[in-house]
């Protein structure tokens, strides 16, 4: 468990206070999103079946959280995302081009190395877009990224505007790289090194094409090879001063199409998905072109709420030296 002291004081908001926040938050962003994205929002589930390929597979060494289901006779699992399954809701729900669709996305990720900014409990808006095949390139994707941080900022403003001791972090101008010319920036740092450094000189960063490999031979960071297209995907990145980190707030990307999946598929050794269901669909092209992603809540809420820890922000279940740690510092894990 990694514990990341504050490097400044945060305002004190009592459990009431810091509810009404959390509930500002949420409310005002999720509204501002949807407008900006031209979103309606739609139920979605909180496990799938296994076998059918819609679940995320995240790095593909992450362990589901399954049951078995008596009365259907059949296993279910957990999501991790919903990347792959809102793909398939657009065209079931029949939405047009230029219109999509989010949700809240609750998972169980219990895998997952817990810090101040990590929980086995993820909740994000998870958001998904049909677009033109002639859509699918990198202008696309810079105008959704400036959109969300948009929306971000509004939110930003109601926010501060109901808490007055709360700071502002969020710049609206957003600074474009991608991950191989981070590298060749700083060919000696490592991954999460060089995201410190950019996202700290330049604030608000999109971090372009994660997950194809780079010119040292790695990746900057894993992701599956059957949802984001790794040449037109990224991360939206906020520097923290609270935590002197670089925050992630969202990955997103243009999703594959029946030629990058099989490009993707066969980087990673997983050809033999392409017999699933879903990974069907998408090479006899009967699923929409789309570009999605999913926008971490309790992230939002620590960073525009000033917080130290997401233990603050969402109820899950933390190691005994994380709750003295908090408790020494006066920090109420909810």
């Amino acid at each position: 468990m990694k514990f990341i002291l504050p490097k400044k004081e945060v305002p004190t908001l009592n459990y009431i206070t810091l509810e009404m926040g959390i509930k500002l938050v949420k409310d005002t962003f999720e509204r501002k999103l949807a407008n900006r994205l031209n979103l309606t929002r739609v139920s979605a589930p909180l496990f799938v079946e296994v076998n059918t390929g819609l679940n995320d597979d995240l790095n593909g060494i992450e362990r589901s959280v399954g049951f078995d289901i008596k009365e259907v006779n059949t296993t279910a699992e957990i999501v991790h995302s919903l990347a792959k399954w809102k793909r398939k809701a657009l065209k079931d729900y029949d939405f047009q081009v230029n219109t999509g669709l989010y949700t809240d996305m609750n998972a169980i990720r219990r895998d997952e190395e817990l810090s101040n900014i990590h929980s086995i409990y993820v909740d994000q808006w998870d958001w998904e877009k049909i677009i033109l095949k002639s859509q699918r390139n990198h202008d696309t994707l810079k105008d959704h990224v400036n959109k969300i941080v948009g929306a971000l900022k509004e939110t930003e403003e109601v926010v501060c505007d109901a808490f007055i001791n709360l700071e502002k972090f969020v710049s609206e101008d957003v600074f474009y790289i991608t991950s191989q010319e981070l590298l060749d920036l700083y060919p000696t740092l490592s991954a999460k090194e060089r995201e410190y450094e950019i996202v700290k000189k330049h604030k608000t960063v999109c971090l372009m094409q994660i997950g194809k490999k780079l010119s040292d031979g790695t990746a900057h960071d894993g992701r599956a090879a059957d949802y984001d297209d790794w040449d037109i995907n990224c991360d939206i990145l906020v520097y923290y001063p609270v935590l002197d980190i670089a925050l992630e707030i969202s990955s997103m990307g243009v999703r594959v199409d029946e030629h990058s999946l099989v490009k993707q598929l066969e980087a990673k050794n997983q050809l033999e998905k392409l017999g699933l269901p879903y990974h069907q669909s998408l090479i006899n092209l009967e699923l929409p072109y789309t570009i999605g992603g999913g926008i971490g809540q309790s992230r939002l809420c620590l960073l525009l709420l000033n917080r130290v820890h997401i233990g603050e922000v969402q109820a899950s279940i933390w190691d005994s030296e994380t709750k003295r740690i908090a408790k020494s510092l006066n920090i109420n894990l909810l």
